[in-house]
This record gives structure tokens, C-alpha cells and sequence, in this order.
């Protein structure tokens, strides 16, 4: 009997040994065919590198949609208990480069539209479509002669409108040459001291073109599942700084999953000839109001949502 319980034991153990190393031998392999893993995949990061150093074009878009709707009835504890809701937005940013021996042509757009619906089923004379909201559309076309690996001469055309409700109007077109400065990879920045910014409107009282200096800071990238670009445009009058705007735009994008993931956008403007306007034909308009009495505050906006990584 004691032979049989010592022989059992024996085997017991030698199992649990058996199996440890086997574990443990798993495991090394594991580790070792990760190492491989991580060495190809270093491999291929270098490929990519020099891929996207090589010159020619190079494009790429991304965007955000960001979309909820909701519908309620007798919900009596908020002001409106019977009542449908809706908010759609959507953010396109995208871009074409063209990088040569000698010169360089970039093009590059933003898109950012927004609708947003309330209907007070109570309310028969209440309007129940949807209304724009948020409506952004900027598109760049910048051409450089390079004078070195990072400087370069270069001419700049730049328009800025909303289209949803009051398209081109105002719509802005600015157009200048001067030099660019390209410091590293994917960031450019454009110094323009003589350029013409183009204002259409319909009010002719308030909007006024004029000369002045362009400034534009552009960086687009895109790190493994991250898109980001940040983009600052700057028209500095030279006839007055009432006529001086500057508008700065971020944008992000992680791709969680084929291409698919979480987008975020938000926006920054300050132009005193648009808070003139809205002082003068907004919703309470003050007649009084003046280049030199308004309360001119940064415009801003901001959007999350669902992204596409084209």
C-alpha cells in the first residue's frame, strides 16, 4: 500500500514538473516571438519613414460625425414635455501635397457642419426643421519655390465662408506672397507681409477689404492610429486693426477599428467686423453700436463624435 501511495506521489509531482517547464518553456517562446513582432514591425516603421519623406504627392482625409435624436412624451418635469430632438455634425478635414526637388504645392480643406431641430409638439407655430449651427468651410492652396531645404518663396491663396446660411457673405479671400518656413516634417508656416484680403458682403458698412500681413501655422500628422492637425491663420490690416481677424482650428482622430473610431474638433475666431455686424443685425440689434464701443468676444465651437479615417 505505502508503494502504491509513494508511486502516485512520485507521479503527481513528476506531472506538475512536466507541466511547469512546459509553461515556462510557452512562455519563453512567447517572449522570443514577440521580440520578432516588435523587430519586423520596426522593420516596417522605417519603410514607412522613408516612404513618406519620398517626394511626390501625398493625400489623406479624416472626418467626424457626431449625431443623437431624442423624443419625448409627457415628460412633464421639463418645459417642454412633448417634444422631438435632433443634432447632426459633421467635420471633413483633408488634404493634397505635392513635395519636388525644387518646389512644393500644398492644398489642404476643412468642412465643419452642424444642425441641431427642436419640436415642441405643444407648439404648432414653432419652427420643427433643422437649423444650421455650426458652419465652417476653409480651403488653402499654398506654392513655395524652394530657396533651400527649408525656406522658400511662395504665394498663398486662402478663402473662408460659411455655406449652410450666409454663403459668402461674408466670405473672405486672401492672396499674398512672401516666404515659408518649413522647420520639420509635416509643419509649415507661412509669412506673408504683402497680401490682399478680399471681404464679399452685403453690408458694406461694416466689412471693409484691405492690405495687410498673412501668418499661417499648419501642422498635420499622423501618429499609428492618431490624426491631428492644427491649423492657426492669422490677417493682421495694415489700414486698421478693426479689419484684423485670426481663426485656429484643432482636429483629432484615433482609429479604433478598420478606419473607425473617436473624432474631436474644436475652433477659435476673433474678427471685430462679425461682432460689428451682429451687434448692428443680430437678434437685439443696437443701432449705437461702433467699431469702438462693441464688446468683441472669441468665437468658439467644438464637436465629438464618431471618426473616419480615409
Amino acid at each position: 500500500m505505502k508503494k502504491l501511495v509513494l508511486s502516485a506521489a512520485v507521479a503527481v509531482f513528476a506531472f506538475s514538473t512536466a507541466q511547469a517547464q512546459t509553461l515556462d518553456e510557452l512562455k519563453a517562446e512567447k517572449s522570443t516571438k514577440k521580440d520578432s513582432i516588435a523587430a519586423i514591425q520596426g522593420r516596417v516603421n522605417a519603410l514607412q519613414g522613408k516612404i513618406d519623406a519620398f517626394p511626390g504627392w501625398k493625400k489623406g482625409a479624416f472626418g467626424t460625425i457626431g449625431a443623437n435624436i431624442s423624443g419625448f412624451n409627457n415628460w412633464y418635469s421639463q418645459g417642454k414635455p412633448n417634444n422631438s430632438a435632433g443634432n447632426i455634425g459633421v467635420t471633413v478635414n483633408a488634404f493634397a501635397n505635392l513635395d519636388r526637388d525644387k518646389y512644393f504645392w500644398r492644398n489642404s480643406g476643412n468642412v465643419n457642419l452642424q444642425w441641431v431641430k427642436l419640436d415642441d409638439k405643444d407648439n404648432p407655430a414653432d419652427d420643427d426643421s433643422f437649423n444650421g449651427t455650426t458652419d465652417v468651410f476653409n480651403i488653402t492652396s499654398l506654392y513655395g519655390y524652394k530657396l533651400s531645404k527649408k525656406f522658400a518663396i511662395s504665394a498663398l491663396g486662402e478663402y473662408r465662408t460659411s455655406i449652410i446660411n450666409n454663403f459668402n457673405d461674408p466670405g473672405y479671400l486672401d492672396i499674398g506672397v512672401g516666404a515659408t518656413w518649413t522647420p520639420i516634417t509635416d509643419m509649415v508656416v507661412v509669412i506673408h507681409p504683402l497680401n490682399y484680403n478680399f471681404v464679399f458682403t452685403s453690408e458694406d458698412n461694416i466689412y471693409e477689404s484691405s492690405t495687410g500681413a498673412k501668418i499661417v501655422v499648419d501642422y498635420t500628422k499622423k501618429l499609428g492610429k492618431v490624426n491631428f492637425k492644427t491649423n492657426f491663420s492669422t490677417f493682421q490690416s495694415y489700414k486698421s486693426s478693426d479689419y484684423s481677424n485670426w481663426t485656429w482650428i484643432n482636429s483629432f482622430g484615433y482609429t479604433l477599428w478598420k478606419g473607425i473610431g473617436l473624432g474631436f474638433e474644436f475652433g477659435l475666431r476673433n474678427n471685430k467686423q462679425e461682432a460689428l455686424d451682429y451687434a448692428l443685425n443680430g437678434p437685439t440689434p443696437s443701432a449705437a453700436a461702433t467699431f469702438d464701443n462693441i464688446d468683441v468676444k472669441t468665437q468658439s465651437y467644438w464637436m465629438f463624435g464618431l471618426n473616419y479615417a480615409f
